[in-house]
């Protein structure tokens, strides 16, 4: 009796010291951002108090590109030497990057790789299919809901004519996000007037080209032009004309409204997608995730620098108002 005891309490501490030490580990997750930017400066913060948040112990290291798609490429290179035990991309380049990088490294082939801050992960050759990615890759998708950002525009000009769109081409997110603005306009019956920028210290000329062409700009979540962004800003404050985006971090930089995602939220789910392959599911049969809620910014101060009036339906919905 006493042996059984015995052995029963020895099984009994065995197991919980088991299941301590797998909830002591130390993971750690190698970071690959595109740019320094609010948007996804709050997607990296999200994700990273998620974990914290809910007692994973993670150790960093955090690469940034500074929009550089030669340095995106180095850096995928070495965060394959790091041999981390999750990869986390941010911004669709980065993201392109790491999956090119991945193909050609057989030893990382089993890595999860997660995305956040990507707008169309199958036309950027990430995943196969959004419910079934397939690879070892998933993660949380910002695609736009397009026909509801153009409503709210059209809320500030019902008689949109034309809509200058400031982008940059290079940008697989930016092209697929200005084809859809493309689609929506013929139904609500105005032009795309498009601006590119390579990169941003183009930003400026771009958006003065605008200038005399268009009733109003809009920037999609293109990393090139958001970096910049206080030099559209610039512009459209020097001409009066009103300037959109596409994520609220924007609003308080200088743009009259945005209807987007919060990106710390965006983070933050990234996390829990992290946090449950850390507990066993797989990336491949893991659905790709959006972030549905939305917010809206308006910004009183430069609607009223750049000469626009914003409609009283719109101040009665917003989620924050800036006005200093």
């Amino acid at each position: 009796m006493k042996k059984c005891i015995f052995v029963s309490l020895f099984t009994f501490c065995f197991i919980i010291a088991t299941n301590g030490l797998a909830h002591s580990k130390t993971y750690r997750i190698s970071v690959s951002q595109f740019v320094e930017h609010p948007a996804l400066d709050a997607t990296l913060k999200g994700f990273q108090d998620y974990l914290k948040e809910t007692g994973v112990d993670v150790k960093y290291q955090i690469h940034n590109a500074q929009a550089n798609m030669p340095v995106a490429g180095q850096i995928a290179t070495q965060i394959m030497g790091e041999k981390p035990d999750l990869i986390l991309a941010i911004a669709t380049p980065t993201s392109q990057s790491i999956a090119q990088v991945l193909k050609k490294t057989p030893h990382m082939k089993n890595t999860p790789f997660l995305f956040s801050a990507v707008t169309d992960p199958v036309s950027a050759g990430l995943v196969n299919d959004l419910q079934r990615p397939g690879g070892n890759i998933t993660g949380v998708s910002d695609m736009l809901p397009i026909d509801k950002h153009m409503a709210m525009v059209k809320e500030f000009y019902p008689g949109l004519k034309k809509l200058g769109v400031l982008y940059n081409a290079g940008e697989a997110n930016s092209k697929k996000t200005v084809e859809m603005i493309n689609e929506t306009g013929k139904k609500m019956k105005f032009k795309i007037i498009d601006a590119t920028a390579s990169k941003s210290s183009e930003v400026y000329q771009a958006a003065k080209s605008i200038v005399g062409r268009a009733d109003a700009i809009f920037v999609p979540t293109d990393n090139t032009v958001v970096t910049a962004l206080e030099a559209a800003v610039k512009v459209c404050v020097q001409n009066r004309l009103a300037l959109f985006c596409a994520d609220v971090n924007s609003v308080e930089r200088g743009a009259v409204a945005a209807m987007g995602f919060d990106y710390y939220k965006h983070g933050y789910q990234t996390g829990a997608m992290a946090k449950r392959i850390f507990e066993g599911a797989d990336p491949s049969e893991t659905p790709v995730e959006t972030q549905e809620e939305l917010q809206l910014h308006i910004n009183q101060k430069y609607a009223d620098l750049m000469g626009v009036k914003i409609p009283q339906t719109l101040i009665t919905r917003a989620n924050k108002i800036y006005k200093d």
